[in-house]
């Protein structure tokens, strides 16, 4: 059985910094590319930062923020995330797809607040 969990979410100042976490299992982690999306109330879902064997990417409104990393020992794919903006809150959702499969899973996401 599929599990994809992110953890790790919470209230911070702007400026502030939190690490995100999504723990998975019931899939070969290792072959799938990772990533962690964002969505903000009212807005679409967009593509925060992505990983796979040739490394990570980053939307231009986070590159030089935030760090994505995955540690395939323990299933794991973190999001670290700095000098956090208001613009910054959303749910963060973690992504696992197969590049050649067409399989995705989804977790159900943690709430990032960025406020004063």
């Amino acid at each position: 059985q599929v599990h994809v969990v992110e953890s790790g979410g919470g209230l911070v100042q702007p400026g502030g910094s939190l690490r995100l976490s999504c723990a998975a299992s019931g899939f070969t982690f290792s072959a799938y590319r990772m990533s962690w999306y964002r969505q903000a109330p009212g807005k679409e879902r967009v593509l925060v930062a992505a990983i796979g064997s040739a490394g990570g990417n980053y939307a231009d409104s986070v590159k030089g923020r935030f760090t994505i990393s995955r540690d395939n020992a323990k299933n794991i794919v973190y999001l670290q995330m700095n000098s956090l903006k208001p613009e910054d809150t959303a749910v963060y959702l973690c992504n696992a797809r197969h590049p050649f499969l067409s399989i995705d899973h989804w977790g159900q996401g943690t709430q990032v607040a960025v406020s004063s």
